[in-house]
């Protein structure tokens, strides 16, 4: 989970994770939709294969990306379970106000 954090925390690899999540890209036609040099874009894709986040396939010369979404499973039941612990202590304390309300109306 720590290297899937660390590889989104940066905007360009969010950004490519967007831009493979739902198509096989290659690096080529990643790379054009930045601004930043090929060896960065390199780099970034390495990171998010390190992560397993991406899933790399050859064909031929070219290196074809695609998101892997189980890599970021781990990250987001860690997610759901802090956001539901945060719900359930806000509904407790909404309940809790609720009862203190009542009870001054009566």
């Amino acid at each position: 989970m720590d290297a899937a954090l660390k590889a989104i925390a940066e905007p360009n690899r969010r950004r490519i994770l967007r831009l493979v999540r739902d198509d096989e890209l290659s690096a080529g036609e990643i790379a054009s939709h930045f601004d930043i040099s090929w060896p960065a874009i390199s780099q970034h894709l390495g990171v998010l294969k390190e992560a397993g986040l991406v899933d790399e396939r050859r064909n031929g010369v070219r290196r074809l990306y695609r998101a892997r979404p189980e890599g970021l499973t781990e990250l987001q039941a860690f997610l759901e379970e802090l956001w539901n612990d945060r719900l359930t202590a806000l509904k407790r304390e909404a309940e809790r106000e609720e009862r203190r309300q009542h009870g001054k109306h009566e």
